[in-house]
């Protein structure tokens, strides 16, 4: 599609909204244009912004969009709305929440669905997120759908994840159950001037000295004694620091900014960017090879066979590992 590839790496945007649904909807076309666009690729800050819906993920896209903007660095957003599991289609909404971010031409804001895809990020969104990449966009917000305990995915696809809570949501550790604090690089106590803030704020505090114990804490004679947490590896690290903010004002956005950009130096320092980097391309490369055996596969039965062995099945004449193993052997 060389008509879409140069103006897109140009930086048109009817292009790359045009590339985007090739895309999305898994073309020959969009194949073919993410192979030519991929050695442009490598170069944007991917941040994933991720947390229970009702935290007010859109607002602080759209604050932090602009925040970005202020620096003259252009923004790209994807935001993935969920689908409904009836009719397949999603409201994609999020731009009602971002009418700030209109007619500016250094923001392209991207919705799209999750079609049912798990982890709250549609199996597109890597593919996607290399296309705006390649379009010359600096940084890239990734919002989840916020299915709340299924985010993890976002941690493989960014950079930099914001796991975003707020008070008045019912349990202040909800965010632990399923292991979402672990992926969270900063966290973000959003709609902070709401009751409650204070003590989301000392849960999340106690849970990161828990997973990151930076010193030792212990009573002697009724003194309080620090002594400094022992670690077998010197290289620095990262402690998720918890910024607060209210999106709708603004408040607190320069602070996490300010926390995002420590971050980002923090990964270059390390080395841990190209390690993030490889380990989302390695997760791709497998999901590509992975898809292409099972249609492979699939493609080389006789016609009818699947039929034969599900009634089989049904009839517990076999088990599912069983009939998987035969269908292996006719493939």
């Amino acid at each position: 599609m060389p008509d879409l590839i140069t103006p897109t790496l140009a930086g048109d945007k009817l292009s790359l909204s045009r590339l985007l649904s090739h895309i999305e909807n898994d073309s020959e076309e969009g194949i073919r244009a993410l192979d030519s666009l991929f050695p442009h690729t490598g170069k944007a800050h991917l941040i994933g912004v991720t947390g229970a819906p009702g935290t007010g993920k859109s607002s602080l896209v759209n604050r932090l969009a602009l925040q970005f903007r202020s620096q003259g660095r252009r923004v790209a957003i994807l935001a993935v709305d969920p689908s409904s599991p009836f009719t397949g289609g999603a409201v994609l909404g999020d731009r009602v929440r971002m009418r700030d971010l209109s007619g500016d031409p250094g923001i392209f804001i991207r919705s799209m669905a999750s079609r049912g895809s798990l982890g709250g990020l549609a199996a597109a969104s890597a593919a996607m997120t290399q296309a705006f990449d390649a379009a010359g966009y600096e940084v890239i917000l990734i919002e989840t759908v916020g299915a709340g305990q299924s985010e993890v995915d976002v941690a493989r696809l960014a950079h930099t994840t914001l796991v975003v809570e707020a008070p008045g949501l019912g349990d202040d550790i909800q965010a632990i159950k399923a292991g979402i604090l672990e992926i969270a690089d900063i966290l973000v106590i959003n709609k902070a001037d709401r009751p409650g803030a204070d003590s989301t704020e000392r849960a999340l505090k106690t849970m990161l000295e828990l997973a990151h114990p930076v010193e030792k804490v212990f009573q002697h004679h009724g003194k309080t004694f620090r002594t400094p947490a022992a670690t077998a590896n010197p290289a620095p690290l990262w402690v998720p620091p918890i910024r607060r903010s209210v999106a709708t004002t603004g408040e607190g956005l320069p602070e996490l900014l300010e926390a995002i950009e420590q971050h980002a130096a923090h990964l270059r320092l390390t080395g841990e960017w190209q390690k993030r980097d490889k380990a989302r391309l390695e997760t791709e490369l497998e999901l590509i090879v992975r898809e292409a055996l099972f249609a492979q596969f699939f493609a080389g039965l006789a016609p009818g066979v699947i039929e034969e062995h599900l009634q089989q099945i049904q009839r517990r004449n076999l088990s599912p590992r069983e009939a998987a193993r035969q269908l292996l052997r006719e493939a």
